[in-house]
């Protein structure tokens, strides 16, 4: 089908055309039918949810939540040792996953078919500013017209042309997840934060992890304190742990993987997981009959209201880069369809974003580290609590860990939260919450007003406030 035109204005097919249906994209579509738009989405793929439900957020942190279980398990007093040390395959905590993926992604689906939005599976190329080429699963090819389009393709793990991928032993990040026979040992290239995560989880199943990091130290982003207590849990738990080191070589054998670093060194186990950097689904886009071109990352630039250099085209979530969180994609896509609304993205970003990284135990945090505030010569106070002293955290059995808050000696404004330990993403977003108060709402002094929940890992709030007070002189 092509564009209709009168004497006025040109006639589209729909008010809008979203391209993806991870979080992003499903936060402009939403949106938009909220406002009574017509809107399509084209997705590549048989099921909708894109990178995050299939191949990142979703499967890796249900694969976690397994693992993690059975560490529990294996090290709880009350089983008997004769029922401890249990082993899982990884098909079998994979099944769990795939469970899960099934479930958000039929979930999703129903989002699409109850807000009326059309839902056309294939791969979408642009032919103009407003017409899009879908290429579908038997090759047949269509054409669909929209005033304005959303690109949220997302983006894939980045995969050097020097390694072969196709090799049954060499994985990344997305084909890890069909990983069919059991590693004895596994080495992790790349120690981000998805590689972090990977070295828990094989780990935690007993599967010997060499983690070879190109960087100084572990997640340099982190306030240095939880680096460095990820760093020694890790390393406590018998990940070996490489820095300052990157690859020569990768020689794919038989019946194991071989790594040439540039140091000289040689690695041997049976599998390599190659987790290091992502590129942005672009190059499949034809982005050159619009004008469009990405950097050398797959990524698109754009400005505060989510426009790309192309009035009418907008793009959100992995492919514009920072922070690369399905969390924010969803509210990107939010704004990105207000200002396809109305010219302007009324909401944004909230300043402090918050991390979560699901290694085990799990790490989080808000707002500024120690090293910023030291660096901006802000004159900071520290108040911590041990997990380990928490009546939960003993009945739980995860002593592991505790919460630092981060907080101005002069107005007791809170500056950062930074946790370590099991719930740490659920347990940050009070300090959050806290933290997003403007004026006198905002102090240390709430955390020692308010009554929490006994016993609870909240409560761990009231002991750091309490701590980092008593420093006060």
């Amino acid at each position: 089908m092509t564009k209709k035109s009168t004497k006025s204005a040109p006639v589209y097919q729909y008010d809008a055309v979203v391209i993806g249906t991870g979080p992003g994209g499903e936060g402009v579509a939403m949106q938009l039918a909220k406002a009574g738009k017509t809107v399509a989405v084209i997705e590549r793929y048989s099921a909708v949810g894109g990178g995050c439900t299939h191949w990142g957020t979703i499967p890796s942190k249900a694969l976690r939540h397994s693992v993690s279980r059975l560490i529990e398990y294996n090290s709880n007093p009350l089983f008997s040792d004769s029922l401890r040390n249990r082993h899982m395959t990884f098909a079998e905590v994979m099944s769990h996953a795939s469970g899960v993926i099934r479930s958000q992604s039929k979930l999703r689906a129903s989002f699409y078919d109850r807000n009326r939005v059309t839902l056309i599976h294939g791969e979408a190329r642009f032919v103009d500013a407003n017409t899009i080429q879908i290429v579908k699963a038997d090759g047949s090819t269509d054409q669909i017209t929209a005033a304005q389009i959303a690109i949220a393709t997302g983006s894939r793990p980045y995969c050097p042309k020097d390694i072969d991928f196709n090799h049954p032993r060499i994985y990344n990040s997305d084909t890890i997840l069909s990983l069919k026979h059991e590693p004895q040992n596994i080495i992790i290239y790349g120690a981000g934060v998805i590689g972090s995560e990977y070295a828990s989880i094989f780990r935690g199943m007993g599967v010997k992890v060499d983690l070879v990091n190109m960087r100084d130290r572990l997640l340099s982003f982190l306030d240095t304190e939880i680096s460095d207590a990820l760093s020694y849990h890790l390393w406590n738990n018998g990940v070996v742990i490489r820095h300052m080191e990157s690859y020569k070589s990768v020689e794919g054998r038989e019946d194991s993987v071989i790594v040439n670093l540039e140091s000289g060194k040689r690695m041997r186990a049976d599998c390599l997981l190659f987790a290091n950097g992502r590129t942005g689904n672009t190059d499949m886009l034809n982005l050159e009959a619009v004008g469009l071109k990405a950097d050398s990352r797959g990524q698109l630039k754009v400005d505060a209201n989510y426009r790309t250099t192309v009035e009418n085209i907008f793009a959100v979530g992995d492919v514009i880069g920072y922070p690369s969180l399905a969390s924010a994609a969803y509210n990107q896509g939010r704004s990105a369809a207000e200002s396809m609304i109305s010219g302007k993205a009324d909401s944004q970003l909230v300043e402090d974003i918050p991390t979560g990284i699901y290694t085990i135990p799990e790490i989080s945090s808000v707002g500024k580290t120690e090293q910023e505030l030291t660096a901006q010569k802000v004159p900071y106070e520290v108040g911590r609590a041990q997990f380990k002293h928490l009546a939960r955290a003993q009945i739980a059995s995860t002593t592991v860990g505790s919460l630092k808050i981060l907080f101005h000696r002069e107005t007791k404004e809170v500056l950062g939260i930074h946790c370590f330990g099991e719930r740490a993403s659920e347990i940050v977003h009070i300090g959050q919450a806290i933290m997003q108060q403007k004026g006198p709402g905002n102090t240390i002094d709430y955390f020692v007003n308010t009554t929490f929940n006994y016993p609870t890992m909240a409560e761990a709030y009231r002991v750091a406030a309490l701590n980092g007070l008593n420093r006060i002189f």
